[in-house]
């Protein structure tokens, strides 16, 4: 037998090997017997992997830890259900999705599974993104950052990517220098004639000179973001409720209004 690479003692226990054949056997009889499973394809439920991984982080973000549980099954039946569908067609089968997973992740752990030495987070971040331009895998080191991300996290990557190569500033507080050059440079903007496309164009610089700094900052704008909205949420409906209990509707409420029991939400929030 094969000596394994990795260290014995984190070798799967029996019955989680049996669990795993189980659940891949009933997704094959799913596809057989289920009149709905059966004439799906790998464009039909492609939006469906989409809108799993996004409940998947929302459970993480609620530390929901037994809908963590519920949603990472349902990204693995996703997993598993595209590789049996492949299989059907002869393009590729689940081993092989986990042969080549596992060959990769190997590969790109010298520090690891081989010899190679590193000091830090940031030296293995390079070496991945430097093994993978010499294995060939990409021409471009911005290559492997989709399109369809939410522009924010779509910075953040492309950002993580430039650096995983070397281009990058050198400290938070150069990158610090560049946000106020940006703001200058929009403010500037605003104050002319330009297109509103121009006017777009500095706004978004000025954004991804800001998710770089939070970056070298250690901070993950993407969160940063998504919590400040689920705050003015909730503070928002704070304020529909303090005027549905005056009697006021929202519609018919003034600026005044809003704004005094905003700001009286906000200080009690403040106050803990």
């Amino acid at each position: 037998m094969q000596s394994k690479i990795f260290d014995p003692k984190f070798t799967e226990a029996g019955e989680s090997l049996e669990a795993y054949a189980d659940f891949v056997a009933i997704v094959r009889q799913l596809r057989r017997d289920c009149p709905w499973d059966k004439v799906q394809t790998h464009e039909s439920v492609k939006h469906l992997l989409i809108e799993e991984a996004y409940e998947t982080v929302e459970t993480i973000d609620d530390e929901d830890w037994v809908g963590l549980k519920k949603e990472l099954g349902d990204i693995l039946l996703h997993v598993v259900f595209h590789s049996v569908m492949a299989a059907e067609e002869g393009t590729f089968t689940l081993k092989d999705v986990i042969n080549s997973e596992t060959e990769k992740l190997v590969r790109r752990h010298p520090h690891v599974f081989g010899d190679t030495q590193v000091a830090n987070v940031q030296e293995v971040l390079t070496n991945w993104e430097t093994i993978k331009i010499r294995e060939g895998e990409k021409k471009s080191a911005m290559e492997g950052v989709p399109r369809h991300l939410p522009a924010l996290l779509r910075a953040f990557r492309v950002q993580e990517k430039a650096a995983g190569v070397g281009f990058d500033f050198p400290a938070p507080d150069d990158a610090w220098e560049k946000v106020s050059e940006e703001l200058g440079e929009f403010q500037e903007m605003l104050r002319s004639d330009s297109t509103k496309e121009r006017k777009e164009e500095e706004l978004g610089d000025l954004f991804f000179a800001l998710i770089n700094y939070a970056r070298l900052s250690g901070l993950n704008p993407e969160n940063a973001l998504s919590r400040t909205s689920d705050k003015f949420i909730r503070r928002f409906q704070g304020v529909e409720k303090a005027l549905d209990s005056e009697g006021i509707s929202l519609v018919d409420a003034t600026l005044e209004q809003m704004d005094a029991h905003w700001d009286r939400i906000k200080q009690t929030e403040k106050n803990g």
